[in-house]
């Protein structure tokens, strides 16, 4: 074998565009036809681009900071249902709309140097539900379904059943720490991923006080909207002689979930003629600004726009009376709706001043809701803007000292299915390899590359922008003539095999990405729990908030 080719071939120390030189060198002088094919090989495109991709991430790794507590900021990004084929589909999908191919692109986090898998089974459920997986991310801690912010001893319902069951989450110990903290979702800010960061329920449904059973508030259970607007006292209470700042960004949906059932309480683009849903009179976003004097309320985009990071110490927004709008959806909002990304780069602006460092938490929440409503446009829109904050974070941030975990909680019923060709629209029918009609299966019709086992079924909505129109009509199961249907449109829902209100979660592991100090710990098949030791390594929480409470 000629030396230099095999150089090239085999080390990953030299630079690509030396292999090219060497494979041109390579091909000019080799004597014979074997090697001459060996230096065609590395002047490849896929070859050479790969290799290129070894060595930056090889790079990438030699700066990453294995220290214990090197990390200054943490940056927990949750991807609601986003399993491995909803990102292979929206990595598609979001290459098209920039005119590629689309198979050949790559997310934003799909470039970070390390990723591993974890299992997201709850305790008692083989295929999770959110508050469980959150809870199990968050605080180190697997759980049941349905609870938050506890631990397995617990029963879904019973109030009783929560003292001595707490744990504590990363947020907290951050929080304790000294670390500014934030939680932005495109999600009700009380719905289960952003609720397990901060509250304790023995049940994910009791969003505000008229959820609450008669049992639980003889209890003295709290809502969860409660416990966000109390944050600082029931931590400061459970934790005695803190003092701590309290939460500096919440940014979401569900403002009926604060709001007194009163119709001069509305907002100005409530969706019912009574906005709030509270029975018990408390208007929390009062109670909040209260406690906030120097706080700053939002509901619209405007005063979201006119919010000065520099000046602003706490931030609270509610967009939406429940939760915010799909991305496709959002310019229809009447008051006006951030986006993801906005909203992240707002909330790393103003936790950015804390000299201590910062932990946030964002959720894109509708990924998981348009799944649910059967709708794969709506998902991989929602996965492709999700890209776009964590890129927006990546920018914001110095790589050095920040630690960036993207992963889901769970996955989705979802599939690719097929032998679509290279480029084939991801929305659209099977086109098979060398043909320009639709792939016919065994029953005479056509059938789209993405579909799901299970949920309502078959919509043709046109242009509809607005997913959640599925649940205005019954199941629509089995399989549908679709010659005639364009199947690329934002109100096109794919058929089903089993029918169902909504489409369900799936089970299998999802994938963690991690870029930043202690990012080399993300690697491997682990429990869920991981990513929680993974962040208090990085960032030395536990040890430091331990420190803080001496």
């Amino acid at each position: 074998m000629n030396n230099v080719a095999s150089v090239c071939l085999l080390s990953l120390s030299v630079a690509v565009t030396g292999c090219d030189q060497l494979a041109t060198q390579s091909a000019t002088t080799a004597p014979n036809a074997a090697q001459a094919a060996l230096a065609k090989t590395t002047d490849n495109q896929w070859f050479v681009e790969t290799a290129a991709a070894v060595q930056q991430t090889n790079e990438q790794v030699q700066r990453v900071a294995t220290q214990r507590g090197s990390a200054k900021n943490i940056i927990l990004f949750v991807g609601d249902g986003m399993g491995v084929s909803t990102v292979t589909a929206a990595r598609i999908f979001d290459g098209q709309k920039k005119g590629l191919l689309g198979e050949e692109n790559s997310l934003s986090f799909g470039r970070f140097p390390f990723v591993g898998l974890s299992k997201t089974y709850n305790v008692d459920a083989q295929t999770p539900d959110s508050a469980g997986t959150m809870t199990a991310l968050i605080s180190g801690v697997k759980t049941d379904a349905g609870t938050i912010g506890v631990d397995e001893n617990v029963v879904r319902g019973d109030c009783s059943s929560v003292a001595g069951s707490q744990v504590f989450t990363a947020l907290e110990l951050a929080e304790i720490a000294g670390l500014a903290t934030g939680i932005v979702s495109t999600a009700r800010i009380t719905h289960a991923t952003p609720a397990a960061t901060y509250a304790k329920s023995a049940d994910r449904d009791w969003e505000n006080n008229s959820k609450l059973p008669a049992a639980a508030v003889a209890s003295g259970c709290e809502d969860i909207a409660s416990q966000l607007v109390n944050f600082k006292a029931n931590l400061d209470a459970r934790y005695g002689g803190l003092n701590s700042n309290g939460l500096e960004v919440v940014l979401g949906g569900g403002r009926r979930e604060f709001l007194p059932n009163q119709p001069e309480a509305n907002s100005r683009d409530a969706d019912s003629p009574i906005e709030g849903d509270r029975t018990d009179g408390r208007n929390l976003v009062q109670e909040w600004k209260a406690a906030y004097p120097t706080g700053v309320y939002v509901d619209n985009q405007a005063a979201f726009d006119a919010v000065n990071s520099d000046t602003t110490t706490q931030l609270f927004g509610l967009f939406s009376e429940s939760h915010m709008r799909y991305e496709a959806d959002r310019s229809k909002d009447i008051a006006g709706e951030p986006s993801l990304t906005e909203m992240t780069v707002k909330a790393i602006d103003i936790l950015d001043k804390n000299d201590a460092g910062f932990f946030l938490m964002v959720e894109s929440g509708r990924i998981d809701h348009g799944h649910h409503a059967g709708s794969a446009a709506t998902a991989l829109t929602e996965t492709s803007e999700f890209s776009r904050a964590v890129q927006a974070a990546l920018e914001a941030t110095n790589p050095a000292e920040t630690l960036i975990i993207v992963t889901a909680d769970h996955s989705h019923a979802f599939t690719m299915a097929g032998y679509p060709k290279r480029g084939n629209p991801i929305l659209g029918k099977v086109i098979s390899v060398g043909s320009e009609a639709p792939e016919l299966a065994a029953d005479g019709l056509p059938y789209t590359t993405l579909g799901y086992a299970n949920g309502s079924g078959f919509r043709d909505l046109g242009d509809e922008t607005d997913a959640d129109r599925t649940y205005y009509s019954k199941p629509t199961p089995g399989r549908q003539d679709l010659t005639n249907i364009d199947t690329e449109t934002q109100g096109f829902h794919q058929e089903v095999l089993v029918p169902g209100v909504a489409e369900t979660h799936g089970g299998e592991d999802v994938a963690i990405y991690a870029t930043g100090p202690g990012a080399h710990l993300v690697t491997g098949s682990h429990e869920q729990t991981i990513v929680f030791h993974v962040m208090n390594y990085a960032g030395n929480l536990l040890e430091r908030a331990s420190a803080a409470l001496q």
